[in-house]
């Protein structure tokens, strides 16, 4: 009889256990899958008012316009994974688009002038992860200061825009790969292959690990032997690369550089992370979640140009996008605290 009373218990007891634990090992996916619903119901939707929004032609749209925002939120992925921020990208993609056109019409070939662009975003994310590591200055006004500097920097070379005449970089936007009204170019396929690579990187490396336990704790990441200081400046030198390769891409994509290119944008780009369910506090996110971030902006975009309306429309809708998902944010972080 004792036996038969204590069994129901026990599985009773099992249950809950279950449950908590896949809600425990799931629950970071919460805003990932939101922001997966947000872009479906934004194309059924557009679908149904505009009749001829779901075409080959504009899907394929929403990739390569936003190729360069894509690369952006890739290295933003990165420093807000550890719990930083960095402000920097769109000047850094100002700065090293207008230094690679002006390279490119002083007669510097694309082989020799791309990899010093992406040296240029290096540099300036790796003084901006010296100053968060090694001065203890908080992310946010170290990459504020990497912004004037880059911003600066790019008038320094120009104050005017420099047209691109430079085979091989047109060639980047111009070419099309085409298959049943579908279409690539290879800037899409940069912005793809970067989303790919961090990936890997972030799920299968040792390095990716690090991030991530950064941003789970830093103190106890240190007990744990890991090797902080170097991740947490590595983050901003990748950071500064994916703003030095978007400035390729959006020079390509635009056909010039231009310093006044990128303000504002590296707010898109935190906007996209955070939609794609990366927790401002660091520790928990996916990069695969920063790129459906980037079509859900893409997306809200494109509907705004076919109703014709004003662009501060933008801005209001990612506006109470963003503060929801900061609020889903909230009761994740809020429960896994009640857990532990």
């Amino acid at each position: 009889m004792t036996s038969t009373l204590e069994s129901p218990t026990r599985a009773g007891a099992a249950s809950p256990s279950r449950y908590s634990t896949f809600m425990s090992r799931h629950s970071s996916l919460m805003p990932t899958f939101a922001a997966v619903v947000i872009l479906v119901a934004l194309l059924v939707g557009a679908q149904m008012r505009f009749s001829n929004f779901l075409t080959p032609g504009n899907l394929s749209a929403l990739l390569l316009d936003n190729a360069y925002l894509l690369v952006l939120a890739v290295g933003m992925t990165f420093v807000i994974l550890t719990g930083g921020i960095d402000l920097s990208v769109g000047s850094v993609m100002a700065f090293t688009g207008i230094l690679g056109a002006s390279l490119l019409s002083q007669g510097l070939p694309a082989v020799v002038v791309i990899p010093i662009v992406l040296a240029g975003g290096a540099a300036i994310g790796l003084v901006i992860g010296i100053l968060v590591h090694y001065f203890d200055v908080q992310p946010f006004i170290a990459s504020l200061a990497g912004l004037f500097l880059a911003r600066g920097l790019a008038f320094v070379v120009s104050l005017a825009s420099i047209r691109v005449e430079d085979p091989i970089v047109l060639w980047l936007q111009r070419t099309r790969l085409a298959v049943a009204g579908w279409y690539i170019t290879p800037t899409g396929i940069i912005a793809l292959l970067t989303v790919a690579i961090a990936f890997y990187v972030l799920h299968w490396t040792r390095f990716g690990r690090t991030v991530y336990a950064i941003g789970g704790g830093e103190q106890s990441a240190r007990l744990m032997g890991l090797k902080v200081a170097r991740t947490k400046i590595l983050v901003y030198v990748i950071s500064g690369v994916c703003g030095g390769l978007a400035g390729v891409l959006l020079t390509a994509y635009s056909g010039a550089g231009y310093p006044r290119n990128g303000i504002g944008t590296e707010l898109d780009a935190i906007a996209a992370v955070v939609i794609g369910g990366t927790l401002l506090t660091g520790g928990t996110g996916y990069v695969l979640g920063s790129l459906i971030g980037v079509l859900v902006y893409g997306t809200i975009k494109k509907i705004i140009s076919f109703m014709g309306a004003e662009q501060s429309w933008m801005q209001i809708i990612i506006g109470g996008i963003l503060l929801v998902f900061v609020v889903v944010q909230r009761v994740i972080v809020a429960r896994s605290q009640r857990r532990t």
